[in-house]
């Protein structure tokens, strides 16, 4: 009787412990995360065609972006013609779902369609023509998801990666000079008071690079323009940055008052541009990456205070944007999840703490 009492004790705590772990394996990345900061990712209106694609993401993460189509040469290709089909399909299945949406991204020196710079004969348009058209689409594009996206990367890109060069030499500078930074602030703050803007860039830990940024926006903080955050991009490495230059970046960005978000991540496994010998994914690899992404999010949760979201550039190793750049035919694996969809050992010790 004893023997079967133990025996039935045993079998109960064996379906509690199964019941646990698969209540635990049935959590994702965001919930791992839900006090402390929304996780997202980028997507393309393909991803939610497909109910398996669309039922990962709503599993693992909480925030969207959308990755080309609400950019100004897709969305905006001709004066008079906006291309809102993806766009539109990405916002609604965000609102159905009850997730949030960053806005990506409406001034950029690429993907910005010729017509924006050029008058009919060719000839590159004045100041004021070049800001009235970039004042109208920024308009016609934040307005029209009022109330759906709550944050937008207004400008990107626009500080110089040259040592000696303070913003990169774009028609937006050569037509503007730097005032088109400070006009697409106000223009987005027009258009939805409620936004929170955002300034996004690359190599933001890179001390030279980071003190432009730091320079830029502080200029227009003192002036009163509608700057609320920053994206630090995160196209890092499996070697960089360090945890100190993170932090530092993280420090010198917060002094100013405002909220950070790392806004593309992923984590090359690879720090050079060239082709490697092994097309394969390397347990050496797998090691480097794994202590990457511990690194990284052992900085962003000691930083929660002026953390507010971590996006990742694409779902999963199956596609990236790093697959055939900056070497054509080379394959990257730099995101948590594998080709199957299936989270990477860099996964786990993500969700560790």
């Amino acid at each position: 009787m004893i023997r079967s009492k133990r025996l039935f004790v045993s079998v109960i705590l064996l379906c509690t412990s199964v019941a646990a772990n698969a209540q635990q394996t049935d959590k994702g990345l965001k919930d791992y995360y839900k006090t402390l900061f929304p996780v997202g990712v980028a997507i393309t209106p393909r991803h939610l065609q497909d109910s398996a694609t669309a039922s990962f993401i709503l599993r693992h993460f909480n925030s969207i972006t959308a990755e080309n189509v609400m950019k100004m040469e897709p969305i905006h290709p001709e004066e008079d013609r906006y291309n809102w089909g993806g766009a539109d399909a990405i916002v609604q299945f965000a609102t159905e779902n009850g997730l949030k949406v960053r806005g990506h991204t409406l001034c950029w020196y690429n993907q910005a369609p010729k017509w924006m710079f050029y008058d009919a004969a060719g000839k590159l348009v004045s100041k004021d023509t070049l800001l009235n058209r970039l004042r109208k689409h920024i308009h016609d594009v934040v307005s029209r998801y009022k109330g759906k996206i709550y944050a937008w990367d207004v400008v990107n890109e626009a500080v110089s990666d040259h040592p000696n060069e303070f913003l990169r030499n774009s028609l937006w500078y050569q037509i503007c000079g730097e005032d088109f930074i400070a006009h697409a602030f106000r223009y987005a703050h027009e258009a939805d008071p409620n936004a929170v803007l955002f300034y996004n860039d690359y190599n933001t830990e890179d001390p030279v690079k980071r003190n432009k940024i730091y320079r830029l926006l502080k200029k227009l903080r003192d002036a009163n323009v509608p700057v609320h955050a920053i994206g630090l991009q995160g196209h890092w490495s499996v070697k960089d940055p360090s945890s100190t230059s993170l932090a530092a970046a993280i420090e010198q960005y917060a002094s100013l008052g405002i909220k950070i978000q790392i806004t593309e991540l992923d984590v090359s496994v690879f720090t050079n541009n060239k082709m490697p010998e092994q097309r394969n994914f390397t347990s050496e690899q797998e090691l480097l990456q794994e202590q990457q992404y511990t690194m990284l999010f052992d900085t962003f949760r000691k930083y929660r205070q002026h953390i507010t979201g971590v996006t990742f550039w694409n779902l999963s190793d199956r596609s990236s944007w790093l697959d055939n750049f900056p070497v054509r035919g080379r394959k990257n694996y730099p995101l948590l999840f594998d080709e199957k969809l299936q989270p990477k050992k860099a996964y786990w010790k993500v969700i560790d703490f």
